[in-house]
């Protein structure tokens, strides 16, 4: 994945997000002639494994995910601290978002592999807590317990000598994550072709769902209601934020 290995170490943390790292798994299978795959992924793998499915599913022909189950879009934004709040083993995720924690830690890879790859029963909830990770890391290195053989060890320190601002940035994308899964839907106040029961089913499946019904039309809006059907979704898209950047306009 992107940041990891020999890939490109993009400096943006929106680089890494979810929808771009799908299209990159979508261009490698293009790349070695592979039609349709078995996608395995582990951590935020999984993660994104889950979210494959979503994007690319005539990409896919089963899934494997391993230690995180899938996790469905939100219908809010829940940030990084108030997830770590609900669930404190999270707490760590706070550390490698923080703008210092990249320097801090290429600065001592060789105690970062020691610390968290270890065993559940060595001590590793603590560690994971809030401000658990940078204490042990910057006051108190562990080397004990690790489940690294030597020479796996040596080869992850000798792989993120690079850096790590690519590995950490996935862990700045809580925002950008949320804002990419957005749908709007137009339909005609008559239109007999959409089902009610289809509509209600939709925004249980779609969270960050907008709905515009069109008073007195049917089915066929774009010929009915043109102008109105561009005005919505420009008023919608202008209200994602698309873009930070006040002089780039949308276009429809």
């Amino acid at each position: 994945m992107l940041g990891y290995g020999s890939t490109d170490m993009p400096a943006e943390a929106a680089a890494y997000s979810t929808k771009n790292l799908c299209s990159d798994l979508a261009a490698l299978l293009d790349y070695i002639g592979v039609e349709k795959a078995v996608v395995v992924g582990h951590d935020w793998g999984a993660y994104i494994a889950g979210r494959f499915a979503l994007w690319q599913p005539d990409r896919l022909i089963a899934l494997a995910l391993l230690s995180i189950p899938y996790v469905p879009p939100r219908d809010r934004y829940v940030s990084l601290e108030q997830q770590a709040q609900y669930y404190p083993f999270f707490g760590y995720q706070l550390y490698f978002a923080s703008e210092e924690s990249a320097a801090e830690i290429e600065a001592h890879l060789p105690t970062l592999f020691y610390t968290v790859y270890r065993t559940p029963d060595s001590g590793i909830g603590g560690i994971l807590q809030e401000g658990g990770l940078r204490q042990t890391l910057l006051n108190a290195p562990i080397t004990e317990g690790c489940i690294l053989s030597d020479q796996e060890h040596s080869y992850y320190v000798s792989n993120f000598r690079r850096g790590m601002i690519g590995p950490l940035s996935y862990y700045r994308t809580t925002q950008v994550r949320f804002e990419e899964e957005r749908v709007i839907f137009i339909v005609g106040e008559h239109d007999k072709t959409c089902h009610p029961a289809a509509m209600e089913a939709s925004k249980s499946l779609i969270d960050k769902l907008m709905i515009v019904t069109l008073a007195g039309k049917g089915h066929w809006i774009l010929l009915e209601a043109p102008e109105t059907i561009a005005q919505e979704i420009l008023r919608w898209l202008e209200g994602l934020s698309l873009t930070s950047d006040p002089v780039q306009k949308v276009r429809l």
